[in-house]
């Protein structure tokens, strides 16, 4: 489990999502979050790699900071509908615009995750399908009003007010939340038996 795998290593969340350290604490983890400050811009890149390489940048940025056995973890998410990438809404203008374009349709999330130990780098991808339900416009008003959208990839929250326009989900849920925790574990379970082989060879 990963609390055994990271048990008496430091552990840093380059990251200042709430929902990510969240995340962390729910699987037994007390991460120091030191966020990573890192221009995100939307480019012509496949979505899965923008979200990969904000990722890596993160880590690395903060990971050259540390001493080489702190673990570090950046981690970004993507949404996209369409093939256009929906980001944190500038306003509630364009958080009434998201959600208006994710109404009664699917779309994907990516989640880029990169984990920097010692000489080693890894980083990953996971992607979950979501179809929200037909939004009134009255629903749309009433939603943007929590304020929860304004600080959130896709202007929702699955995890929040947002999860009762949730009708399906296709894949990992913690990924639409911010982290895939399933990948996490693969990863670092990975990352320490190479480690191991090729120390130990």
């Amino acid at each position: 489990m990963i609390h055994n795998l990271l048990i008496n290593k430091k552990v840093v969340l380059a990251s200042s999502s709430p929902r990510r350290l969240e995340l962390f604490r729910m699987i037994g983890l007390q991460p120091l979050v030191i966020p990573a400050q890192i221009n995100e811009p939307i480019n012509g890149d496949k979505p899965y790699l923008q979200a990969m390489n904000n990722a890596k940048n993160k880590a690395s940025i903060i990971a050259a900071q540390m001493d080489s056995e702190t673990i570090v973890v950046g981690a970004d998410t993507i949404v996209v509908l369409n093939n256009k990438i929906l980001g944190k809404p500038k306003n509630t203008f364009q958080a009434k615009e998201y959600l208006t374009l994710l109404s009664g349709k699917t779309h994907k999330v990516y989640t880029g995750v990169c984990i920097c130990w010692k000489t080693l780098q890894c980083t990953r991808y996971e992607r979950s399908l979501v179809e929200f339900a037909p939004l009134t416009e009255a629903d749309i008003d009433a939603y943007v009003a929590t304020g929860e959208p304004m600080d959130k990839a896709g202007a929702y929250g699955i995890q929040g007010y947002g999860s009762q326009f949730i009708k399906r989900i296709v894949g990992c849920y913690f990924n639409v939340m911010g982290f895939p925790i399933h990948l996490f574990y693969c990863m670092l379970s990975s990352m320490f038996e190479s480690y191991t082989l090729n120390n130990n060879g």
